[in-house]
């Protein structure tokens, strides 16, 4: 099993301040539609909702086509957990207070099908996943930073 788990300042210098309610916003933005926040995304689509705060998703990531299953926490935590595709667990973005300010953390725990755990083919998967999510988060905030700034403009 591979388990990773990364926290990212949420306000840096000279970029748009937010707030955790401009996280938590950008957050369920990103769980409906992914593609604007996450570069190694080319499809994402919402399948089935279950009621407001869970729905399935599919999603194109790096090649290869998934279903997750979204648990919106308002306001802290959203978890995907992937229940098809040839990699299963669960993710988790989370708005956390740090003592150095605002962060966002994402954290996954994931099983590849037929690699074996503990193996350098799963660290080499770990590591290209890692590289990926830091993307991802960086993207995200990015994403988050340029619709606050917006907000703000209008």
């Amino acid at each position: 099993m591979i388990f990773v788990s990364h926290a990212l300042p949420v306000n840096v210098p000279d970029e748009p301040r937010l707030t955790p309610a401009n996280v938590w916003d950008g957050l369920v933005l990103k769980a409906n539609n992914a593609l604007p926040f996450v570069p190694a995304m080319t499809y994402c689509e919402v399948t089935h909702r279950h009621s407001d705060t869970v729905f399935d998703r599919d999603i194109d990531f790096r090649g290869q086509r998934f279903t997750e299953r979204i648990t919106l926490e308002p306001p802290y935590r959203v978890t995907f957990t992937r229940i098809a595709g040839p990699v299963l667990g669960t993710i988790a973005n989370e708005v956390e207070s740090t003592d150095d300010g605002l962060a966002l953390r994402f954290s996954f725990a994931l099983v590849v099908h037929g690699v074996a755990g503990g193996s350098a083919e799963e660290q080499a998967y770990a590591d290209s996943m890692t590289a990926d999510y830091l993307q991802a988060v960086a993207a995200t905030l990015n994403a988050m930073r340029r619709l606050a700034e917006a907000a703000v403009a209008s």
